[in-house]
């Protein structure tokens, strides 16, 4: 599964994902019954393998992914959410219906841009499922809202608990350096990459 996903991450046959695969499988037949304080071996450089995602996603000039061009993911303009779904009242009970709330384009079974897809692939690497996704495409109000409320220009944006994270960049900085899984502890969810490191122990 994590192979899977870094794969998706790093865009599938790409040499960032080639490379990402094999250091990790090295790293698997290495650490496979290894102690190592609270997090495996395999498990920390997973998250380090996560740093090949970032260099796929970035853009030509290696700007951040928030700043890149293409795909949907640079600044955007657009019209003022002045009322009804892009209201500051109406987004406020978006954010905060439910612990995981992502603002996206498309929906995680069909993300429309590549920073809202490896937004997506970081939560389901991490076994988070059951979360709120809000195609801001199919809202011209809420997708200039939802940039209103948390003064941040671009799209996806994730909220946990009604607290604005980041967008994807800040999301997979998070999840490379473990953050992601004690903020997901917070939420009483518990990150499928502890599991993935019991399952490294057992072998």
């Amino acid at each position: 599964m994590l192979i899977g996903g870094f794969l998706r991450l790093c865009g599938g046959s790409s040499p960032a994902a080639r490379r990402a695969v094999r250091q990790w499988a090295g790293v698997r037949a290495r650490c496979g019954g290894a102690g190592g304080g609270t997090m495996s071996a395999a498990v920390r450089t997973g998250w380090r393998i996560g740093a090949a995602a970032a260099a796929a996603l970035r853009g030509r000039a290696g700007r951040p992914l928030s700043q890149a061009a293409g795909e949907g993911g640079g600044a955007e303009g657009g019209g003022g959410g002045g009322g009804g779904s892009g209201s500051r009242e109406a987004v406020e009970r978006l954010v905060r219906e439910h612990p995981v709330v992502v603002f996206m384009k498309g929906s995680p079974a069909q993300p429309l841009c590549g920073f809202s897809n490896a937004v997506v692939q970081i939560l389901r690497l991490h076994g988070v499922e059951d979360y709120r996704a809000h195609d801001v495409l199919q809202d011209p109000d809420l997708r200039q809202g939802i940039k209103d409320y948390s003064n941040w220009p671009t799209i996806p944006q994730v909220y946990l608990n009604g607290e604005f994270v980041g967008g994807c960049d800040i999301l997979l900085q998070m999840h490379q350096n473990g953050d992601l899984v004690e903020e997901l502890k917070k939420l009483g969810i518990r990150s499928a990459l502890l599991d993935a490191e019991k399952d490294q122990e057992k072998k």
